[in-house]
């Protein structure tokens, strides 16, 4: 930046301050601090900042369910918003907001932190742009009411969990059920950002911290890009928000339990906002502050956990965006990923634990023990942590996955997150791999507008299939490829086969009526020694098979060439040069 221009926007900026100084407290300061301001007050405070401050830019980014679109608010020192051009030269925050709107915590301490950022009121970043979506649920912060969050220690009033469909949005990060998560994925790889904050209240266990926090799982984003949250920027941003009295710990993940008994990290699966950014190489953090503390000591948490990540990334930026540029390279053709994980009940941690005494007394509701929590004793036990996931489902990186242009709407979803791909030019025979499913469970609650599968099995065999002029070709070496695998292997938790879009599949189309057919099984088995041979062997061995005359007649048809070949074939096949 040239110093005419410094000098320039410095002589500005203080003639906005001037102009501006009755205007100076954000909606939530003009309250009681148990208010959280309403959407179009904060519109309305970030407009003005814009009109009055060159640093500050506000952009509309895509429709969301509510028919509103999403905000962009972008803080510059040097006044410069071409995001593409910047990153070049410096690390981009992005900050989520309202995805929850009964838990606004994050939309007044995000007017709190862009106001002071304009107005020169804390350090400002050298090597680093701020990006905010102050309200990601639009349709649910206009819900507004005062007793949704039955649990929560104010704001007075608050918005709803769920969106104006009924969708829970942080769920909704690969499925994209909502035009939120359409436009979001939209939003993030303009911004691509090097660091993603999703503000977050917590329901859960009582403790003394106002502040937990889920950090990107170390392990799942990759090996040195991991390690360097884990061990360094995670620990320094704890280490510097102590020194300001603030104590923090990971998000308490218990269930049913106390957090005396010790408990994991949180695996942020790739339907989160955090698991979706690490898809991207995108360090995540989603502060969870706790229910129950009050809403001045949460949002003041908020902002303090914001600034302190903000000034980290911005000393570190170098390192974080080299390390991010690097991780892509982790995953290549013929290179194994993990699709499954577990916890790594061996590698256990001890840590400093501030909780609440707890125990059991008598409900006087209905006269059996209830658990409570005694405020009036405090502790700091040595508890068990588990940080480690271990893998127990690895698949191999295909060099391409080729999906046949009828499956429209996955590739439109691929398309949305950034995917390249090509279509094929003419028909073509290509051998490939395919995979059948062979067993899978199913949800029997619906959970986000689905009834998911889990526990899915795959056969694998290598075919030559011809392929039509027009279905698309996916290289996996591009910077997608872990969105890639996390949604095309269809043992992976979050696969778009494990979240209903290929269960056309799994309903037989065509069938046989028996009387007709056992005359041509019979054909069937003279014609074919060895599939004869393979059925007696089943009635001699299998003794109710042996007595059961349609499933024998089944088995014959399944194992013809009359049985439907698209049944159960997964219509994703990997390319494995």
């Amino acid at each position: 930046m040239n110093y005419l221009f410094q000098f320039l926007l410095l002589f500005f900026s203080v003639y906005s301050v001037a102009q501006t100084s009755q205007n100076t407290l954000t909606p939530y300061e003009k309250g009681n601090k148990n208010l959280t301001a309403t959407y179009q007050e904060t519109i309305d405070f970030f407009l003005d900042l814009e009109r009055n401050f060159p640093t500050i830019k506000i952009k509309e980014m895509g429709l969301t369910d509510s028919g509103l679109p999403l905000h962009l608010i972008l803080f510059n020192p040097e006044a410069v918003f071409d995001l593409q051009k910047a990153a070049k030269t410096k690390a981009i925050l992005l900050i989520n907001n309202n995805i929850h709107p009964g838990e606004p915590d994050g939309v007044d301490a995000s007017t709190l932190l862009l106001r002071d950022l304009a107005f020169g009121k804390i350090n400002l970043p050298k090597n680093t742009i701020v990006a905010v979506i102050p309200f990601y649920n639009i349709s649910g912060t206009l819900n507004r009411n005062s007793t949704s969050r039955v649990n929560q220690n104010g704001p007075e009033s608050y918005g709803f969990r769920a969106n104006g469909r009924y969708f829970d949005l942080n769920r909704d990060f690969v499925k994209s059920d909502t035009k939120n998560a359409r436009s979001f994925a939209a939003l993030f790889h303009e911004v691509n950002p090097d660091v993603f904050i999703d503000n977050h209240v917590s329901n859960g266990a009582d403790y003394q911290y106002t502040l937990t926090y889920i950090q990107t799982q170390h392990q799942k984003i990759g090996k040195n890009l991991g390690d360097f949250i884990k061990e360094q920027m995670t620990p320094e941003i704890r280490k510097q928000l102590k020194v300001n009295k603030l104590e923090s710990i990971p998000y308490v993940n218990v269930y049913g339990t106390t957090p005396e008994s010790g408990y994991s990290q949180f695996m942020d699966l790739p339907r989160y906002s955090t698991g979706y950014a690490s898809l991207f190489n995108t360090i995540g953090y989603m502060p969870e502050l706790h229910m129950l503390k009050n809403f001045e000591d949460r949002v003041n948490a908020t902002y303090a956990f914001m600034k302190t990540t903000l000034n980290y990334t911005d000393a570190n930026y170098l390192r974080i965006k080299k390390l991010r540029k690097e991780n892509f390279t982790n995953f290549k053709p013929k290179a194994n990923y993990t699709i499954q994980w577990q916890i790594d009940s061996t590698k256990r941690e001890q840590m400093s634990f501030l909780g609440f005494e707890a125990g059991y007394k008598k409900s006087l509701i209905s006269g059996k023990d209830r658990l409570f929590y005694d405020q009036n004793k405090p502790f700091n036990k040595q508890i068990s942590f588990y940080p480690d996931y271990k893998s127990v489902k690895e698949i191999t990186i295909p060099t391409a996955y080729i999906i046949p242009k009828t499956w429209w709407n996955v590739v439109e979803l691929l398309k949305l997150n950034n995917i390249s791909m090509h279509r094929l030019e003419k028909d073509s025979l290509i051998r490939v791999e395919k995979y059948r499913i062979e067993g899978f469970k199913t949800a029997k609650e619906a959970y986000e507008g689905h009834y998911n599968h889990y526990q899915t099995i795959v056969s694998r065999k290598m075919e030559s299939i011809l392929f039509q002029k027009g279905d698309w070709i996916i290289p996996t070496e591009q910077a997608g490829v872990k969105f890639l695998l996390e949604t095309l292997e269809p043992e992976a938790v979050d696969s778009y086969f494990n979240w209903n879009f290929f269960d056309g599949i799994l309903q037989q189309k065509e069938w046989y009526s028996a009387y007709v057919f056992e005359d041509l099984a019979v054909e069937v088995l003279n014609q074919n020694p060895n599939l004869k041979n393979e059925f007696e062997k089943k009635k001699a061995t299998d003794v109710v098979f042996s007595n059961d005359g349609a499933a024998q007649l089944q088995w014959i048809y399944l194992h013809s060439t009359y049985y439907e070949k698209g049944h159960l074939e997964y219509p994703v096949y990997r390319l494995v040069k």
